[in-house]
């Protein structure tokens, strides 16, 4: 790799800004200093940096979880007519699980951003095309579970890459650009399939195995580097920069390839290590990202697909959108996207975060949303008239709020992560406290990603028993699908 290239993230002393090199042996900086380096960042340069980082992350978390939508949208075309669809819901989100309890709980010591990057770009573009040059059903779920590994590494990977930022404004700016850029892939997967699924599977999905490629583009040529941001505005509150390391398990002291790299004290964090940072946030943000998923993707997946209604008359606004009972279903989905976009874009349109003792608030929502349209769909609880567009008006509100609450527990929990203090204990030592964030932000992901596995299994025979339901109330359309 071009030594430019390896020193994007990883910079070496000679490679900082001046302003941020003390003297090996100088005191620490003075008050006057330290002004006098804010001064020395104009504030157009801060712009140009910020603008950059916010492009770069959005473009980490379109292009990684654009393939997870594209495999969504093509499941009716990548399997046999008798095989049930659900298979591939499992497939595209089990392995993602995999990654995001194995990394971050198993693997320690320092992380090596470049070798990830590189690897989760390689590993889905080869996923993708093994998608689209078997016909076999084993080979395209294998293919499916490797884009999925790959979507899920990415996704903690890029998480815990915004925790190296300083300070923790420039960490959420980070965060709330990727929230930005993993809703916007709903949309953007949605559209793509749909202009490109007329090619056929082996075109369409061997044309999106190129997708990956823009990540290492991005994070060579375009992403800051966290020295650039040395000297702003609140970074005299926050811990030292530290430089990026290179290696997962380098406990040796040096960074890769610089010979005058200081040495460092070993340091991992061991498992009793781990279950300590764990363990308050058990509560705190793991168990309402995951109710918000569980109740979210059981919505989408098992009641969703039962909210039918007749087609509206020729006279009415929604027979412009509703032509047939099958549109309602898409309907629902486009729906649902948008306002996950937009609900995980809000901290980087600028909507003040939730304070943190409303994470919870999400959840018990989404949970009443649930409830509301289980009955909706087996007891037909809205007001009833002669062509059901109060009924459908209704649904359509509800699934706008499923769909904000879902994003905004996602950009939210992470985003405070990212703003929690260091560990007393451990705030002196800046390697071990930069290995905590990191990992503390990277142990939160399984939460959504085993709600919607257990989503997955509860819908199926949600939908099934909805649909029972609506037979036996006398309203037969779930069986004209």
């Amino acid at each position: 790799m071009p030594e430019e290239q390896n020193s994007l993230l990883h910079p070496d002393e000679d490679d900082m800004p001046e302003t941020a090199q003390p003297e090996k042996g100088a005191p620490a900086p003075t008050l006057h200093s330290q002004r006098h380096q804010k001064l020395v960042c104009t504030y157009p340069a801060q712009r140009r940096m910020l603008l950059k980082l916010g492009c770069s992350f959005f473009l980490f978390g379109l292009i990684n979880n654009v393939l997870y939508v594209i495999i969504l949208s093509a499941a009716l075309d990548l399997v046999p007519p008798a095989t049930p669809k659900g298979i591939i819901a499992f497939c595209n989100i089990a392995p993602a699980l995999v990654a995001k309890v194995g990394w971050p709980y198993v693997l320690k010591g320092r992380i090596r951003y470049t070798r990830r990057l590189v690897g989760c770009c390689a590993l889905s573009a080869f996923g993708m095309l093994v998608v689209a040059f078997f016909d076999t059903l084993f080979m395209r779920l294998l293919g499916i579970g490797l884009a999925s590994f790959s979507s899920g590494l990415g996704e903690l990977t890029f998480l815990q890459l915004s925790t190296t930022y300083s300070p923790p404004s420039v960490a959420g700016h980070s965060v709330g650009y990727f929230s930005s850029g993993t809703g916007a892939a709903g949309l953007v997967g949605a559209f793509l399939w749909w202009e490109v699924r007329g090619l056929g599977v082996r075109v369409g999905v061997g044309l999106s195995s190129v997708m990956p490629l823009i990540i290492p583009l991005t994070y060579f040529f375009l992403l800051p580097q966290p020295a650039d941001f040395l000297g702003t505005e609140d970074h005299a509150s926050t811990t030292p920069y530290t430089p990026l390391a290179t290696g997962d398990e380098d406990l040796a002291g040096e960074e890769e390839g610089s010979i005058r790299a200081p040495a460092k004290h070993a340091v991992y964090l061991t498992a009793s290590d781990k279950w300590r940072l764990v363990r308050p946030m058990l509560f705190r943000y793991m168990l309402p990202l995951f109710c918000v998923y569980l109740f979210e993707y059981t919505i989408n997946q098992g009641i969703a697909p039962t909210l039918l209604y007749p087609v509206p008359p020729t006279s009415s606004f929604l027979s412009k959108i509703i032509h047939s009972i099958r549109d309602y279903y898409p309907l629902w989905q486009l729906v649902y996207q948008t306002t996950v976009f937009l609900s995980r874009s809000s901290i980087s349109i600028g909507i003040p975060p939730l304070p943190a003792r409303l994470l919870s608030l999400p959840a018990m929502i989404q949970f009443g949303i649930f409830l509301t349209l289980a009955f909706e769909s087996a007891l037909g609880i809205f007001p009833a008239d002669a062509d059901e567009a109060w009924s459908i008006v209704l649904v359509f509100l509800l699934i706008s709020l499923e769909g904000i609450c879902g994003g905004s527990a996602y950009v939210n929990v992470f985003y405070r992560i990212n703003q929690d203090p260091p560990s007393p204990e451990t705030a002196h030592d800046a390697e071990r406290t930069r290995q905590e964030r990191e990992f503390k932000i990277g142990s939160v992901g399984f939460a959504d990603s085993s709600g919607i596995l257990f989503a997955s299994l509860f819908a199926v025979p949600m939908e099934v028993a909805l649909c029972r339901q609506q037979v036996s109330r006398g309203k037969l359309l779930c069986k004209g699908l």
